[in-house]
């Protein structure tokens, strides 16, 4: 396979998996290491990819990766991670839901549900949520973000302090070795933040993919967090964190083929 092929691939790879390693990627393409790492070298320069030590992974830097290629990035885990946060939400209730791609999953496991209230700040949930007749969809508006219909700035946070939910479901853009959730968009952490503050029990949705990702802006930490849904087992200082401030990590067992 030449270069030209390979570039494409080995990106596609990086969105799905977060991180790819040069023995790995050598061993699927059939190549030596050295080849592989000019590759990442190559694309690295190109500002495409970053070099971590063994590999590459999708840049940090401060900007997410686009909202398209973020719903494409481990979909089945997102859907079994929002299966099992949904059934940790019973009937009757009301929730808040911020913005996001696992979060979206989310409200698309809840339209089985029968009379909730869903309170969000993202257009894309309204829209799946309005599909469920039994569920009241309540939009707090804002500032539009149209590159993923999310709402964002001081309205949107004045009209979720008039709600207190029995569930707040959020998700984030990175999560770092010391439990904290991070995002790339200041506006959007103050939403979140305020998420949080009014709801009964936090909820995180969070795939394995966060782990190799940075962002520049705290929301909070898993300590304050009552239960997180993933994929993968967390590293063990955070998984040791979580213990100690009675966290529920909820581990949804990873398929082959995802």
């Amino acid at each position: 396979m030449t270069q030209n092929f390979r570039h494409p691939e080995i990106l596609e790879l990086a969105r799905r998996q977060g991180k790819v390693s040069v023995e790995d990627l050598a061993a699927q393409f059939g190549v030596t290491v050295q080849t592989i790492r000019r590759d990442l070298s190559e694309l690295a320069e190109a500002g495409r990819l970053e070099r971590v030590h063994g590999g590459a992974m999708l840049p940090s830097g401060v900007q997410n990766i686009g909202y398209d290629d973020r719903r494409s990035l481990n979909a089945a885990a997102k859907a079994r991670i929002a299966a099992a946060c949904a059934a940790q939400i019973p009937d009757g209730a009301s929730l808040f839901l911020n913005i996001g791609t696992t979060t979206e999953a989310v409200a698309r496991a809840l339209l089985t549900h029968r009379d909730l209230m869903v309170v969000t700040n993202n257009l894309n949930i309204a829209n799946i949520l309005a599909q469920n007749p039994d569920c009241d969809v309540i939009v707090a508006g804002g500032s539009l973000r149209r590159s993923d219909g999310g709402l964002t700035g001081s309205l949107t946070m004045r009209m979720i302090e008039q709600f207190r939910t029995d569930i707040a479901v959020i998700g984030c853009s990175a999560l770092d070795e010391s439990g904290d959730l991070l995002d790339f968009d200041v506006a959007e952490v103050g939403v979140s933040q305020t998420i949080l503050a009014h709801a009964r029990r936090r909820f995180v949705v969070a795939d394995h993919s966060k782990w190799t990702r940075s962002a520049p802006a705290r929301i909070a930490n898993l300590a304050e967090i009552d239960t997180f849904f993933t994929d993968q087992a967390p590293p063990q200082g955070v998984q040791t964190l979580c213990d100690q401030r009675d966290t529920k990590v909820v581990k949804i067992p990873t398929l082959i083929n995802d």
